[in-house]
């Protein structure tokens, strides 16, 4: 799972700076700065990527990471509300694609950092005998 995520992490970051534009569109209007946050938010996945693949950086890149899909969820919720309208590329995704992205994101949490060792995989426990 860790190598799945920092290549996607790799690609998605590469593509905030290749095409902003994407991006930007996915900010809701309210936010100051939106080209630094868009190259920002790319930078923080290509470190969170080149993190997660360096054994003694791995804890804090999965800590980070965490974070950093915790910080973009109101953009997800964003784009959920509005359907990704005016985003080039996305707008003709299907509303359930915006929902099923704000639902799943819980899960890029717990990928971090599980990928990271922060956190064990979920078990099942079976009740001990008496």
């Amino acid at each position: 799972m860790r190598l799945g995520l920092a290549l996607g992490l790799l690609l998605f970051g590469a593509d905030h700076l290749a095409n902003p534009v994407r991006y930007l569109a996915m900010l809701p209007g309210t936010l100051p700065w939106p080209g630094a946050i868009v190259a920002g938010t790319g930078i923080c996945e290509i470190a969170g990527a080149i993190g997660l693949l360096v054994p003694d950086l791995r804890r804090a890149a999965g800590i980070a990471l965490g974070l950093y899909f915790i910080c973009v969820f109101p953009a997800n919720i964003h784009n959920a509300l509005t359907g990704g309208a005016g985003i080039s590329g996305l707008s003709a995704a299907p509303d359930w694609y915006f929902q099923l992205r704000l639902a799943l994101q819980p899960l890029a949490v717990w990928a971090a950092l599980w990928s990271a060792g922060v956190i064990g995989r979920p078990t099942h426990r079976r009740p001990q005998e008496a």
